[in-house]
Formats: C-alpha cells, structure tokens, sequence
C-alpha cells in the first residue's frame, strides 16, 4: 500500500473544504474525506496483516524514500510496524467520529473543520515517518492547530487553556529539536558514512553512553509532556476542559499517544544504555502520574476535569509499561494508548451530548438523566467499565498486560511500584461508580431542562463505533496483541542487549 495516500486524502479533503460555501457542504466533505481516510486505515491493517502471514518478516513494511533536503540527508522517509498501523487505525476512527460528533458547529465551521483535519493529518504524517527530522514536522503540524480549536471554538478560560497547552509544548518541542538534533549529530560516528535522520539507519549505529545520558532525558522529557508525564501534566486538564467536544476526543484520543509512541519509537530505541541507566527516575515520575491523576479524578466536579484528570492516569500507565523494558508489559502500553484512546473518546463525545442538552458539566447539578436519556447514559455506563477495566471491554485486556509484565521484574523496586501503579484500579473504579451513581442513577433532577431528548442519528453513529471497537478489543484482542508484539521485537532486543 502507498502510505501517502494516508496524507494525500486529507489534503485533498482540505482542498474541498476550501470550496465549500455552506455549513452542509462543509460537514458533509469532512465526514467523506475522514471516512475515505477510516477505510484506509482499515485496508491498511488488512494488507499488513496478509504481508505478515504470507512470511514478510521486514521490520518495516511499505516503506518509501524521497529526497527532501540532500544537504542534510533529510528525506520524506515513511514505513510502518505494528504499533504504527494500530495507531493509524486508532487515528482514523477517533477523527472521523470527531467529525461527526462536531455535527452542529455553527460558529466559523468551514474553519473548524479545515483545523481538526489538519490536526489529523499531522498525526497520520507522525506515525508513518522514519525519518527524525520528517517526524517533528508533522509533531508540529498536529499541535499548532489546537491553539485555534480551543482558542476560537472552546467554552470557559478558552485563552488561558490555549495558551498554556501551546506555550507548555511549545517548550518541550524545543528541548525535544535539541534532543533530536543531538542524536543526528551522533548518527555516524566514525565519519565513514553521512549524518542521517533516519530512525532504522540510526538504531545500528552505537551512540556513545555518555551522550546517550544528555539527549535521552530530552527526548523522552520532550515527547512526555505530551503524554501528560509528572510534573508537566498541568496543561491537560485545563485544555480538555476548554476544547471543544471533537477536539478533546483528538486530543486525549490521539494526540497523547504521539507522546508514548515517540517515548518508544525515538527515546526508548535509540539510546537503549541510557534508557536503562535512568529508567528509574521517569518509573518514578509515571508512577506520582497514575496515581496522582487517579486521585485528582476523585476530588473533581466537572465531567471534563474528571476524564481529563483520568487521561493523566491512564497515560501515565502507558509511559510507565514503556520503562519497565520487557516485551509484555511494553505490548500492554500500545494496547493501553489504542484502548484508553478508544473509551476517553467515547467519554468526551458523551460528555459533549450531555452538557449539550443539560447545559452543565457539573455532577453536583446532574442526577436521574437515565430516565430522559437512556441510550446516551448506557454509553456512558460502558464507558466508565472500559474505563474501570471490566472484563470483555479493552481496559481490562490493555492493564492485565501490563501490571502482568510489570511484575516478571523480579527486584523490589519494580514490584513496589508495580503494586502501587496497580491501586489506581482501585481508584478509578471509585470515581467512575461515583460519578455513574450521581448523574445517571436516582429520579431526575428538578432543575435539568425541560424536553430533553434523546441521542440523534449522528451521536448514535458516533458512540456505537467507539462501543464496537472498544468490546471488539477486549473480546478479540489477540490478533491485536500479536501485530504489536511480533512489532517490538527490534526495539526489545536492543535493550536487553544492553543490560
């Protein structure tokens, strides 16, 4: 498959949206180019998937090369793995229900639209870059807009929350260029061949340790705060509580994975010695993560802050499964970023729906709205299990993985942490029961409005694709788990060479 088409739809999709002179046009070519991209993606699995069975034993797969810059041997490098195909199909399904559920934009929405597939065309373009260089770009490409989504289109402390979610990561995209820049500048250390951005080119070269020590807490620093690492979460919740509804579904759905992706993709395999050297410290900070944000989840009020806080736990998870460094608990962090990416969707789509028709997020003014909205308040009940990990759904296969991986490190210090990462279970199953008990359970509220209807054609599109891939994940995880497992063998057996 020519992975450009990946980027080509989308551009072309913006190329439409241009044109578009009513807010019908304009929603109806969003949501055609972004189900095109959804059957891509899904074509896209199938392929990998006949490539890998038929023997196809390459580390990457449909790989392409263009010269861009030959000064610097910059090229638009682009290839994928088991872990990117699975993200890519994550990306595709979290857009195009993004689209959907952002049905009645009515402020500016040619704008609107034309700024979420942007956004997704920078993620599309992350997870199929090889090249370092190519790879920051789209990093780029996919946070720049969401300064707009939340500053134009957001509800509450919009300026402020966009302007501290730019202003956060613009910060850690300038220590990750460093970082990056960096490891090119070691991607050939004899002088016998030229400097190269490429990622394959350089896992085969030995960057010495002591370099190795200075880049590696840049890189993976640069790419955590993405992925809402301890201390440098602060800008998530408040920008999911401002964003829109389709943009806090990218946003926590998508846009976080970048964050562990490029933690395992660049950080963890390309400078393994120092990835094992400090692990500690960041299995430290992941851990005050998962915790931390599973008790900050309990003490809130409003539904965004509450899932947002959740994010923060959950993506701390996924950090941490990164650093335990064994292929188990490292399968059980792509499965944690497909499956939380899946159900925190699924939460701010419903969250959006709600607080549409009761006009507040706050679950001390909410309560009995099963009985005025059954179909939606179901939703959300799955929602929360996925959340909680209840067998069937994808939360429990994704957590298994890990705290069972987690606890194959033997030393006291990696069972300590391993047990305390385990208690957020116990956490997130209190604020999650406490919340569906609050709001759904119980007689109707007096002082929700009158009239209330239930979900539309296009919510309902919306929650039972989220709901499908969510079970379908926790049913049929298998074929899942092995495409990312068979994926992460090159970059395991680089660690454990060091150790």
């Amino acid at each position: 498959m020519d992975l450009i088409l990946l980027i080509l739809v989308p551009v072309l999709t913006l190329a439409a949206l241009m044109t578009a002179g009513t807010k019908a046009q304009a929603r109806m070519i969003a949501a055609a180019g972004t189900g095109v991209q959804l059957v891509l993606s899904v074509y896209l699995v199938i392929v990998y998937l006949m490539e890998r069975g038929s023997g196809n034993i390459e580390q990457m797969l449909f790989t392409e090369k263009y010269v861009w810059f030959n000064t610097l041997n910059i090229y638009f490098s682009t290839g994928v793995d088991g872990i990117s195909v699975s993200l890519i199909l994550l990306t595709a399904i979290v857009t195009f229900t993004g689209v959907l559920a952002s049905w009645d934009v009515d402020y500016l929405y040619k704008e609107f639209f034309i700024s979420l597939i942007v956004l997704s065309t920078g993620v599309f373009g992350f997870f199929i870059s090889l090249d370092l260089f190519t790879m920051f770009l789209f990093y780029e490409l996919a946070v720049i807009p969401m300064y707009l989504l939340i500053g134009i289109w957001g509800s509450g402390k919009k300026e402020y929350s966009a302007m501290k979610l730019t202003l956060m990561l613009m910060g850690a995209s300038a220590v990750l260029l460093v970082g990056l820049l960096g490891i090119y500048s070691y991607s050939s250390p004899t002088g016998a061949t030229a400097l190269t951005f490429n990622i394959i080119e350089i896992a085969n070269v030995d960057i010495p340790v002591e370099a190795q020590r200075y880049f590696f807490p840049m890189v993976f620093i640069g790419f955590g705060v993405l992925g809402a690492l301890f201390p440098f979460h602060t800008w998530s919740p408040d920008g999911h509580s401002s964003a829109p509804t389709a943009v806090s579904m990218l946003h926590a759905g998508v846009l976080m994975k970048m964050g562990g992706y490029g933690c395992l993709r660049v950080a963890m395999y390309l400078l393994p010695e120092a990835a094992n050297e400090m692990a500690w410290i960041f299995i430290i900070l992941t851990s005050i993560s998962i915790v931390y944000g599973a008790f900050g989840a309990i003490v809130q009020t409003d539904l965004k802050y509450i899932n947002a806080y959740s994010s923060v736990s959950h993506c701390g998870l996924v950090l941490f499964a990164i650093l335990m460094i064994n292929e188990i608990v490292m399968n059980g962090a792509v499965l944690q970023m497909i499956s939380h990416g899946l159900m925190t969707a699924l939460f701010f789509a419903l969250i959006g729906m709600i607080y549409s028709r009761t006009h507040t997020r706050d679950i001390r003014e909410m309560t009995g709205i099963m009985k005025l909205m059954p179909f939606l308040s179901v939703c959300y009940m799955i929602a929360g299990f996925a959340s909680l990990g209840l067998p069937g759904l994808s939360g429990f296969v994704a957590e298994m993985t890990i705290f069972v991986g987690a606890f194959q490190n033997t030393d006291i210090f990696h069972r300590s942490v391993t047990i305390l990462a385990a208690s957020s279970i116990v956490i997130t199953a209190v604020y999650i029961l406490r919340v569906v008990a609050k709001i759904l359970l119980g007689p109707a509220g007096d002082n929700l409005p009158s009239g209330i209807k239930d979900a539309v054609w296009n919510e309902k599109v919306v929650t039972i694709i989220l709901i499908v891939a969510i079970a379908g994940m926790g049913l049929v995880p298998l074929w899942l788990s092995d495409m990312i497992l068979n994926s992460l063998g090159p970059i395991t057996e680089k660690l454990a060479l060091i150790k």
